[in-house]
């Protein structure tokens, strides 16, 4: 057999797809009736653990869907083969509570065994946790596929940092013909949650090289950030990304009017003049924060690779052998035919 012909076998051993398909809501009426009732129970437990994991899984959308879509790539753990996105800058020591999508899988399985994708897991979590945290509630597209790989350096090279300002981050939402006001919008995803010291300590002691501290800050607010993150102390201590961390609401705008925003990435929404108005607009209307933040969410939500992709059975990895090694097997395979 030919190393082409032995490839293309392999490929469709894996029950690969093409991704790409229409997204729709109610996308496992007939497959997989309870999902979204399976997903928010998890999703309910979980929180009764910890409140912060809403706010955990919440993020993992937006670090999925801007790297290459809404994969479920951002789920992977590294192989000897990849090296995925959980360990990328913006990630590291940031992102948690995936062992709550591997409830969610779970019991996925036992209902519906290999009929719901891990890409639209991530999805339905997301609207779930601002849901059960007072927030909108929305109707989600489903039907998407789970990558069979990801990329540390892509994401990388997309993540923005805690330390963005609004000029890179409105270049970057442009990317994906997201606007300014959904980037203000989607912003207030921080509305509940903590951040870690790490994040902000070039904030308070060496604003842009400075040797001084933000100047955005009010004052009570800075000195209460400088107990809990002194220079020198512990990065990974926490503080709240705004006034009600517990609660989805619209306070997180307030905050930043008042000039109490906790990270860079944060502050400077007001500070912008491109964004300041939204922000304006978010801090006195809830109503219209919760009605772009969905709109954001359902737009973030259709980028799609239009790769290949499976259901998995587990989302930390990809079903079978992962293809890099079938790869390096084949071309060991015919490295040996043809000496």
């Amino acid at each position: 057999m030919s190393s082409t012909l032995l490839l293309l076998f392999l490929l469709l051993s894996l029950d690969i797809a093409a991704s790409g398909t229409p997204l729709r809501p109610g996308f496992y009426s007939k497959t997989c009736p309870d999902a979204e009732f399976i997903v928010r129970d998890v999703i309910k437990k979980a929180m009764v653990r910890e409140t912060r994991s809403a706010a955990s899984v919440m993020r993992l959308q937006f670090h999925d869907c801007l790297v290459n879509g809404c994969d479920g790539s951002i789920l992977l753990d590294d192989t000897p083969y990849m090296l995925g996105e959980k360990l990328s800058l913006s990630n590291i020591n940031s992102l948690r509570s995936f062992e709550v999508i591997d409830e969610v899988k779970d019991a996925l399985e036992d209902a519906c065994p290999g009929v719901v994708s891990c890409a639209d897991i991530v999805i339905m979590v997301a609207r779930d946790a601002v849901v059960l945290s007072g927030g909108p509630n929305w109707e989600v597209k489903l039907g998407r596929r789970d990558s069979l790989t990801a990329s540390q350096k892509d994401s990388d090279d997309i993540m923005p940092s805690p330390r963005a300002n609004s000029t890179s981050l409105i270049n970057l939402f442009s990317r994906f013909n997201l606007s300014v006001k959904d980037l203000v919008a989607l912003s207030g995803s921080h509305s509940i949650g903590k951040g870690r010291c790490f994040s902000i300590v070039h904030r308070l002691y060496n604003q842009s090289g400075t040797g001084r501290p933000d100047p955005a800050f009010e004052p009570k607010f800075r000195k209460k950030l400088d107990k809990l993150c002194p220079l020198g102390g512990d990065g990974n201590v926490t503080g709240n990304l705004d006034a009600t961390p517990k609660k989805f609401d619209n306070q997180y705008f307030k905050d930043l009017v008042n000039g109490r925003g906790f990270l860079n990435s944060d502050q400077t929404l007001f500070t912008h003049p491109k964004t300041r108005e939204y922000v304006r607009m978010f801090s006195r209307n809830q109503r219209e924060f919760f009605e772009a933040f969905v709109e954001g969410m359902i737009k973030l939500g259709d980028l799609q690779s239009g790769r290949p992709g499976e259901i998995r059975k587990n989302c930390r990895v990809i079903n079978g052998r992962p293809l890099e090694g079938l790869i390096d097997d084949l071309k060991d395979t015919t490295a040996v035919n043809n000496y």
